[in-house]
């Protein structure tokens, strides 16, 4: 295999990232169901301070004839040109923590030189954990909650969390390829693979992009503004709804969906580590402060809190 390091250029910038800081991943490219991660790594770039540390090479990764990139013609000319990106960047959340988000395009080739490169950058910058998102369509309502199956090494997420625990063969992502290198390697890292109802998968789907982000705020700490996502997501359901009003057929296998679901989940009780006893959401308020408290204990090392 070939040096890993010929295959990504690091900004002028690297050396200031501080070190140990989470990774988030999110590549687009294989069953991308409702959009989520397309929508994940868009709406992060869109809202978030943010500047690219690492640059991988597109032309030794991506398949050009089976994702073309666009390329625009106005009137007698071609006037611009938008290549596809695999890029790692220093990000801000909503509180100012920073951390690094790997996003673009899922690579076509070299998967374990990618995944050496990867591991080369986590090494490097002295990653905390690393944690990822997927979406698959699944048979569930879109009335009920969006369900996630976690993996990776991280059980406490894992028992918290995750709904559906299958022992299956999938077709594999880069990513999976790096979460079990990652476990070779006893990294902290988690997987998150959302739930989307199979008649969505299709579609922008903008409740997964906001479960996408609730779970990676759950393994990070991590806080990413979602109102204008969750605006979004309430239009489309309402729309959504009303196509299940006006189609009987449509009306019956959402009715199928939700008692299958909800037989499933009286089996499978989890609550959410997002929310409280009484499965509210808490307000930013509290967020903040149950955060300054968490980087309080942290800074105090292996210190007992309540000694």
């Amino acid at each position: 295999m070939r040096d890993p390091d010929g295959l990504y250029e690091l900004s002028a910038d690297a050396d200031a990232v501080p070190r140990g800081l989470n990774l988030v991943a999110a590549l687009t490219g294989f069953a991308d169901a409702g959009s989520a991660v397309t929508q994940v790594s868009e709406y992060l770039l869109d809202t978030l301070e943010h500047e690219t540390i690492a640059e991988f090479d597109t032309d030794e990764l991506l398949d050009y004839r089976a994702r073309r990139p666009t390329i625009y013609f106005d009137q007698d000319h071609l006037s611009d040109y938008r290549p596809q990106s695999l890029n790692l960047y220093l990000m801000r959340d909503e509180l100012t923590q920073p951390f690094l988000l790997l996003t673009g395009f899922e690579p076509d080739f070299q998967w374990q030189r990618f995944t050496a490169a990867v591991l080369d950058l986590i090494d490097r910058f002295q990653v905390k954990a690393t944690t990822w998102v997927h979406a698959i369509p699944m048979p569930v309502p879109h009335t009920r909650p969006i369900g996630v199956t976690v993996s990776g090494n991280r059980t406490e997420l894992i028992d918290a969390m995750s709904v559906w625990k299958p022992r299956t063969q999938v077709p594999a992502n880069a990513l999976h390829l790096l979460e079990y290198r990652l476990q070779e390697l006893g990294h902290p890292n988690a997987g998150f693979v959302l739930l989307i109802p199979h008649y969505l998968a299709d579609t922008e789907y903008p409740a997964a992009a906001v479960t996408a982000l609730e779970s990676v705020s759950a393994a990070t700490g991590l806080i990413f503004p979602t109102d204008q996502l969750r605006e979004d997501g309430r239009d489309f359901l309402t729309k959504i709804d009303g196509q299940v009003e006006n189609n009987q057929e449509l009306a019956k296998l959402v009715g199928t969906l939700e008692v299958r679901h909800d037989s499933y989940m009286q089996d499978n009780p989890l609550r959410s580590p997002l929310t409280d006893e009484d499965g509210e959401l808490p307000t930013a308020d509290e967020i903040a402060a149950e955060l300054q408290n968490f980087l309080a204990t942290r800074r105090t090392g292996d210190e007992d809190p309540t000694a």
